[in-house]
């Protein structure tokens, strides 16, 4: 949950967000739990929440609003608007767009290193250097190997691991880096 990403940035506690903000901590240990959505709040303990987190009103909104897809829709969303824009505008667009320290942010680190794994996979292809502000994020990787649907489906279908041991051999470097198994970003349909 973003909230909860902010404090921990801040090294912040839910007793010190309430204290700063002088939200009741029951309130604040709601939120942060999700049992409250930020949503829902009043438009006075948004305001206190966002002062208190040196963030925006919509910021908090915004955050709370966006649904998380599966990561297989992910990969095809990601895939088609590289087909779509090409290499250089993608690269371009999504170094612009802040979009890889932003799923950082919030947690979604598969969508993350997926994202982020495109992008050097793109600019090697193109003979491009790599960014270097993602220096901390090129460093983690999944905790565990990350499959493509098909390849899981098959494997179970089979009852075998074979399935997973081919495309680890055919999986593109910049996404098995992160423990991300990806061999085909080009073929989308």
């Amino acid at each position: 949950m973003y909230i909860n990403d902010l404090m921990e940035r801040q090294g912040m506690t839910k007793y010190g967000l309430a204290k700063r903000t002088g939200i009741a901590y029951a309130t604040v240990s709601d939120i942060c739990s999700g049992k409250s959505r930020i949503a829902s709040c009043s438009g006075e303990t948004l305001f206190k929440l966002a002062k208190g987190l040196g963030v925006t009103m919509e910021e908090l909104v915004e955050s709370s609003l966006e649904r998380r897809s599966s990561f297989e829709a992910f990969k095809s969303a990601t895939c088609h608007q590289v087909k779509e824009m090409g290499d250089l505008d993608f690269i371009i667009a999504t170094l612009k767009s802040g979009r890889v320290i932003e799923l950082w942010g919030k947690g979604w680190h598969a969508e993350c290193l997926y994202l982020l794994a495109m992008l050097d996979y793109l600019c090697r292809e193109n003979g491009l250097p790599l960014c270097r502000e993602y220096g901390e994020m090129r460093q983690a990787r999944l905790s565990e190997m990350l499959y493509p649907i098909g390849v899981l489906t098959l494997s179970g279908a089979m009852k075998s691991e074979a399935p997973k041991r081919e495309s680890l051999k055919e999986a593109i470097p910049e996404f098995l880096r992160f423990n991300i198994v990806e061999s085909e970003v080009r073929s989308v349909i």
